[in-house]
């Protein structure tokens, strides 16, 4: 097999989390007094982390202590209804398990906050990954590759030994930046048009094109 290690993202990829991120900032606008976002509006801002989704869903001219606030609301909402909705993908979790069992080294890199990352994969992906790690003080966000990057020095692989899993625009650049291969999946948050128009090369329907576009 060409691939040694299989890095994933983590919603929409992994876990279908938009209800319980959607829930969450409904919560904290409506906490704040600030008008709802749709379930769509919400998909369309996720996967460049946290401040990013607040910043896109507050009203235009929010001071940055009112931003905050929200973003504060969010996190303590979250942190308590993280698994509320919140499942696998139909057949990852059996796939996840298959790489490691053939081999290949698996490990989650996520703009999602550490601590949520690390839980929800001790819940829904136990002992499945090697590594999972999430957004860190110190540690830049996706597309920045330094996390990519960390992962693969850590298990001394080749750039070409290496694949990386999303959903969005955000993991396609950070494949790109990482100079690595990238599979995009089309069941996440993006659509397949959008994707394709990205630069997405590899994009894949189902659980079985995923498996064999890793396993080749």
């Amino acid at each position: 097999m060409k691939y040694k290690l299989a890095i994933f993202d983590m919603d929409g990829t992994i876990l279908s989390t938009l209800d319980d991120l959607a829930s969450g900032v409904d919560f904290a606008l409506n906490e704040n007094g600030l008008p709802p976002r749709s379930k769509q509006e919400t998909r369309a801002a996720l996967g460049r982390g946290v401040r990013f989704l607040i910043e896109q869903s507050v009203p235009k001219g929010l001071s940055e202590a009112g931003i905050s606030k929200v973003e504060e609301d969010f996190l303590k909402y979250y942190k308590v209804h993280s698994m509320d909705n919140t499942r696998p993908y139909d057949g990852i979790v059996e796939l996840i398990k298959e790489l490691r069992a053939s081999g290949i080294k698996t490990a989650v890199v996520s703009n999602k906050i550490d601590s949520a990352v690390k839980e929800l994969c001790d819940n829904f992906f136990e002992g499945a990954f090697d590594i999972a790690r999430g957004e860190r003080p110190g540690i830049p966000r996706k597309p920045n590759p330094k996390p990519i990057n960390a992962i693969i020095d850590k298990f001394g692989f080749s750039k070409d030994e290496v694949v990386y899993i999303g959903d969005s625009e955000v993991d396609l650049l950070t494949a790109n930046n990482a100079e690595i291969d990238h599979i995009i999946v089309t069941w996440g948050f993006r659509d397949r048009e959008f994707l394709e128009q990205n630069g997405a090369k590899t994009l894949v329907e189902n659980m079985e094109e995923l498996k064999s576009n890793i396993c080749k």
